[in-house]
C-alpha cells in the first residue's frame, strides 16, 4: 500500500519524506528538488510487537511496512502540463492515499513560491489541479456514457447520472470525497475511474517547533476549512522531527522530546494515521524463529489473511488458531493461553481482528 506526499514546492515535503524513511532524498530551498517520485518503505512502529518480543524471544523481528512516495512539488497549471505536472499527477495517481504538506510557519530564510505564507491558498491550489484532473477523466468517460445512454441502455443512464453529480461538483470546486453519492453507485461507478481527490488524505501541518504540541493560527484555520471533507489533521514540526532523527541514541531523542512536551515522534504517529488512513490493519505470528506484523485490510476474512504469508495458505486453508492480542500478553505464553482454554478455532468466515495472533493450518 502506498501513500504519496504531496504539496507545494518548498513546504517541507521532502524533508518529511527523509524523516519517515530516513533515505536522504535531496530537500533544498528551492523548487523541484524532487524530480523522480522517491519511495521508502517505512516501518509501522507498534508497541505490540515489542510486548510479544520480550514474552517469545525469537531470532527476529519483522514489522509492518507502509510505502511513503515523495512527490515533486505541484504547481498552478499542473493539470495543464505546467512544471512537471502530468508526471506528478500520474505519481499520484498511483497512491492509495494522499499526505497533503501545508506549510504553517513562518521563516524568511525559507522562499514560499507564491510570496506569502497562506496554508488555506496552497490547500486550494494543489485541489484546485487534482479537480481539474479528475474533472477530465469525468468528462471523458462521461462522453462515452452519454452515446450508450442514448440507446436507452438502463445501466448507463443510471451511470451518465453519477457522472453528471460528479461532474457538477468538481465544477463547484469540491473534490469527489466531499461529493455524495450512494456507497452502491460509488463502487460501482466512481473506484474504477481511480480519481485523485476520491483517495483518502491526511493534511499534515508543517509548524515551527514552538507550535509541536499545540499547534497555531494557521492549523486552527485549515481544521476549519477541512471540516467537511472527513479527513484528519495532524500538525508536525517537520524540520524539529528531522533533527530528532539525526540523533544516535534512542535516549538522546527520547530528552529532546521530552524537552518538547511530545510523547513519541510525530512521524510515529504519522505512519500509524498513514497506516488507518489506508484502512489497514495487523495480525501477528509468534513462534521461536520469528515474531511479524502482517498487514491486511480490516474486515479481511482468516483465508484472506493467510494468503498474505503466502497464496497456498489461502487456497488449502483449513482453519486459523487464533489468540487475542491481550491474551497472549495476560497469560505470557502461548503455552499458558491454550491451558487456559483462551485459545480459539476459527473457520474461512472468520474477520481477523487488529492484534490477533495467529497460526494457520492448511494443505496443499
Amino acid at each position: 500500500m502506498k501513500a504519496g506526499i504531496v504539496g507545494l514546492p518548498n513546504v517541507g515535503k521532502s524533508t518529511l519524506f527523509n524523516c519517515l524513511s530516513n533515505a536522504k532524498a535531496q530537500s533544498a530551498n528551492f523548487p523541484f528538488c524532487t524530480i523522480e517520485p522517491n519511495i521508502g518503505v517505512v516501518n509501522v512502529p507498534d508497541p505490540r510487537l515489542e510486548k510479544l518480543e520480550s514474552l517469545v524471544n525469537p531470532e527476529r523481528v519483522v514489522p509492518a511496512t507502509v510505502e511513503i512516495v515523495d512527490i515533486a512539488g505541484l504547481v498552478k497549471g499542473a493539470s495543464k502540463g505546467e512544471g512537471l505536472g502530468n508526471q506528478f499527477l500520474g505519481n499520484i495517481r498511483e497512491t492509495d492515499a494522499i499526505l497533503h504538506v501545508l506549510r504553517c510557519f513562518e521563516d524568511d530564510n525559507v522562499v514560499h513560491v507564491d510570496g506569502s505564507v497562506d496554508p488555506i491558498r496552497d490547500k486550494e491550489t494543489i485541489d484546485m489541479e487534482l479537480q481539474l484532473k479528475d474533472l477530465e477523466t469525468v468528462e471523458k468517460k462521461l462522453e462515452k456514457v452519454a452515446r450508450v445512454a442514448k440507446t436507452g441502455n438502463k445501466d448507463a443512464q443510471k451511470e451518465q447520472v453519477v457522472l453528471q453529480q460528479l461532474k457538477t461538483g468538481l465544477e463547484a470546486g469540491k473534490s469527489i470525497r466531499a461529493i455524495t453519492v450512494s456507497e452502491e453507485d460509488r463502487e460501482e461507478f466512481v473506484r474504477p475511474l481511480q480519481l485523485i481527490t476520491d483517495k483518502p488524505v491526511l493534511y499534515v501541518c508543517n509548524v515551527d517547533e514552538g507550535s509541536a504540541v499545540d499547534g497555531n493560527a494557521y492549523v486552527e484555520k485549515v481544521k476549519k476549512a477541512v471540516a467537511e471533507e472527513n479527513a484528519e489533521v495532524l500538525v508536525l514540526a517537520v524540520g524539529t522531527e528531522a533533527d530528532i532523527t539525526e540523533l544516535d541514541t534512542y535516549e538522546e531523542r527520547q530528552m529532546f522530546l521530552d524537552d518538547l512536551g511530545l510523547t513519541e515522534p510525530g512521524s510515529a504517529k504519522l505512519i500509524r494515521s498513514a497506516y488507518s488512513l489506508l484502512n489497514l490493519q495487523t495480525y501477528f505470528t509468534a513462534g521461536e524463529k520469528e515474531v511479524r506484523a502482517w498487514t491486511i485490510p480490516i474486515d479481511a476474512t482468516a483465508p484472506q489473511a493467510a494468503g498474505v504469508i503466502h497464496t497456498d495458505f489461502e487456497k488449502g486453508f483449513i482453519r486459523a488458531e487464533v489468540i487475542a492480542y491481550d491474551d497472549y500478553v495476560n497469560y505470557g505464553s502461548e503455552a499458558k493461553v491454550k491451558e487456559a482454554g483462551k485459545m480459539r478455532v476459527e473457520g474461512k468466515e472468520y474477520k481477523v481482528k487488529d492484534g490477533d495472533v495467529m497460526h494457520f493450518r492448511f494443505n496443499v
